[in-house]
């Protein structure tokens, strides 16, 4: 898998060894290379300056992209030790340790307890799972989305996520085969 754009452009994210780490019951399926450019594009020069979440982070690929793209903080989150130390590896090889934090925890638990706010989430929960159902009450509970901040959901096709929470309102929704990307945006204080 190589990284699509930005000052990074062309170099390969290796993800062999997170496939070799992957434990029982682990569901580890990377973004595609086509739905990455996608949510990029979609993002455009959005991503500059930004402060990025990459929640359910996997291989890094998407974090990584955000990084080689201009953003100027990625947080990572897995729950698995291997994968984390994966993405420690990659984002000292490709340049951004200084610019990105790794860390080991559930995605709800990172939620509850981060003070940190972010410009853009990409949650990319397992597709077998109910955890969108679940995670993004909790965003949208919590103040880690900026004013006008988004979300980016990577989702099976076959499962729709609603249109609306309490703060945060359906944007977009896009199909590329059985993936599916659905934006949200959080409403601006003073429209809720």
């Amino acid at each position: 898998m190589r990284i699509s754009g930005g000052i990074a452009k062309g170099r390969k994210v290796g993800i062999k060894k997170a496939f070799s780490q992957k434990r029982e019951g682990d569901e580890l399926r990377p973004t595609p290379a086509k739905v990455r450019k996608a949510i990029f594009d979609i993002l455009g020069d959005r991503i500059i300056g930004s402060r990025f979440l990459d929640l359910y982070a996997g291989t890094g690929a998407v974090g990584i992209e955000a990084l080689s793209r201009g953003a100027e903080q990625v947080v990572f989150v897995d729950d698995n030790f291997s994968r984390v130390n994966i993405i420690r590896d990659l984002t000292e090889k490709f340049g951004f340790k200084n610019r990105a934090a790794v860390v080991k925890d559930r995605a709800s638990n990172f939620l509850k307890k981060s003070a940190s706010v972010f410009d853009i989430i990409f949650v990319d929960p397992p597709y077998s799972s109910d955890e969108p159902g679940l995670i993004l009450p909790l965003i949208d509970d919590t103040a880690i989305l900026s004013d006008n901040g988004l979300i980016i959901a990577e989702h099976s096709s076959k499962k729709t996520l609603p249109l609306t929470y309490r703060g945060l309102k359906l944007k977009k929704s896009y199909k590329y085969g059985d993936t599916s990307l659905t934006i949200f945006e959080k409403y601006r204080k003073e429209q809720t």
